[in-house]
């Protein structure tokens, strides 16, 4: 049987700080696990914008930006879950998200919850996925 490393965080300059005491994702083997990330914009610390589309690009990208510091990318995670504020802001969440991912189709849950963890964010997504 073949021994793992041990799990180990992504770390990059350019990533999102977390809001709390977690990291933006963790390596386990050939897996990365990124945690929900938000709008936030790395750059400037503030969201994205207020609507549900640019919020949804930027979440995308920070998720992105996650996995390429992990030796992975968009087009190889398995599973997302999204959050939403408000479930009225699931087509043009759904669009952007379509975009993000191109022909890949990962599986996927989307909930409604009472608030996240920002005021003003509307949507969040985790994601899991590997590295090839």
């Amino acid at each position: 049987m073949s021994r793992l490393t041990p799990p180990r965080p992504v770390r990059s300059e350019n990533l999102p700080a977390p809001i709390g005491p977690y990291v933006p994702g963790m390596i386990f083997g050939r897996l990365i696990f990124v945690s929900g990330q938000g709008a936030t914009d790395p750059a400037t610390g503030a969201l994205a914008g207020p609507d549900i589309d640019a919020q949804t690009r930027q979440v995308m990208a920070n998720i992105a930006a996650i996995l390429e510091a992990a030796g992975s990318s968009l087009q190889h995670v398995l599973r997302c879950g999204v959050f939403l504020t408000d479930m009225r802001d699931f087509a043009a969440m759904n669009a952007v998200y379509g975009r993000a991912f191109g022909d890949h189709r990962p599986a996927r849950t989307t909930v409604q919850v009472a608030a996240l963890p920002v005021a003003g964010l509307r949507v969040e997504i985790d994601a899991i996925a590997y590295r090839p």
